[in-house]
């Protein structure tokens, strides 16, 4: 295994820690459109405040590990889905203002329009996130100079709007999940019940993306099939699926996130298995795409960056784990909650 194949690993697990950990961040956002009363909101914002500033710092370490390993990909996919990528930040920033807004007026109207604000700035990231995956292994038109001329409307072509629906429903499914651990009563069983329906829907486009991309992207495909991890990540997604509703009917919600969590690695790992070595396809002529070897840094700069990262990234995941060992049990809601 060579620097840069331990690269592509690393940004994909940065990825995947993403869309672990913001997944349900997101995936309460977007819950929080379909809460019963002020009370639920505030449980909902509590449940993710401890959370949701660490979780979000896994995106930005991707996007400065991709700019440090992969430039050209980093150039390419960044100017490509520039108006998607701004509308995005935008959906976090308000999403993020919200938080802290919604809770420092005594007023039904203010709290309304940061609730707002809160659940579409949540939805927006959850289904742009899957559009992008979508177009990456749809593959973008990269002529042979690198170049690329993405319009904003042919992003949202059926399979990538297929891709994003897919994501969209799957952090939903994670967020309801998550709320099934951290509340109790009437709303964890409202929770329970909006996580077996998300997860019905998760299985249903599952399906559908995974014979979708049979067509529309039959080289994915070409050596994935015989890649043993392709395998490994098929049956730990089928396992998990399977436990997701069986822990939510017996009652072991902590299980139930546990395989919604591996549930979601397990999809991600699937399109990195058949990525690879490409990082982004080229739509026009696979000749053309950008692959861990065309578009890396130096052996240099890849090597250095590897002795930072080793020395960050449990750091990181050492915090992280603190922190959530430390908000660990149920939201109790008081006057200094959110």
């Amino acid at each position: 295994m060579d620097l840069n194949t331990v690269w592509f690993l690393l940004i994909w697990v940065l990825l995947i820690g993403y869309a672990i950990l913001d997944g349900f961040d997101l995936g309460v956002g977007v819950l929080h459109l379909f809460a019963r009363s002020d009370r639920e909101r505030r449980i909902h914002v509590s449940a993710i405040g401890p959370f949701w500033d660490g979780n979000e710092v896994w995106l930005l370490t991707g996007g400065g590990a991709l700019f440090a390993a992969f430039p050209v990909v980093y150039a390419t996919v960044f100017s490509s889905f520039y108006l998607a990528i701004m509308l995005l930040l935008f959906a976090l920033i308000f999403r993020a203002v919200s938080l802290e807004f919604r809770g420092q007026v005594d007023s039904p109207g203010w709290r309304r329009v940061w609730d707002w604000a809160f659940g579409l700035g949540s939805l927006i990231p959850a289904l742009l996130f899957g559009v992008a995956i979508g177009n990456i292994l749809r593959g973008i038109p990269i002529e042979a100079d690198g170049t690329a001329n993405v319009p904003f409307l042919s992003l949202l072509n059926p399979y990538a709007l297929l891709i994003g629906v897919l994501s969209l429903v799957m952090f939903t499914m994670h967020g309801a999940v998550f709320l099934t651990v951290k509340t109790e009563g009437h709303l964890q069983q409202r929770m329970a019940r909006w996580a077996s329906g998300a997860w019905t829907v998760f299985i249903f486009l599952n399906l559908v993306a995974f014979v979708a991309t049979f067509f529309v992207s039959p080289f994915l495909f070409e050596g994935a099939l015989g890649n043993p991890l392709f395998w490994i990540f098929l049956v730990l997604l089928s396992a998990a699926a399977v436990n997701v509703p069986i822990a939510i009917r017996s009652g072991k919600f902590l299980g139930s996130f546990l395989a919604s969590s591996i549930a979601i690695a397990s999809t991600m790992g699937l399109a990195s298995v058949c990525l690879f070595p490409r990082m982004v396809p080229s739509s026009i002529d696979l000749a053309n795409s950008l692959t861990v070897y065309n578009a890396s840094s130096t052996p240099r700069t890849l090597t250095v960056m590897l002795v930072i990262a080793l020395i960050g990234m449990p750091i990181v995941i050492v915090y992280s784990a603190y922190i959530y060992r430390v908000f660990a049990g149920k939201v109790v809601i008081t006057e200094d909650s959110y």
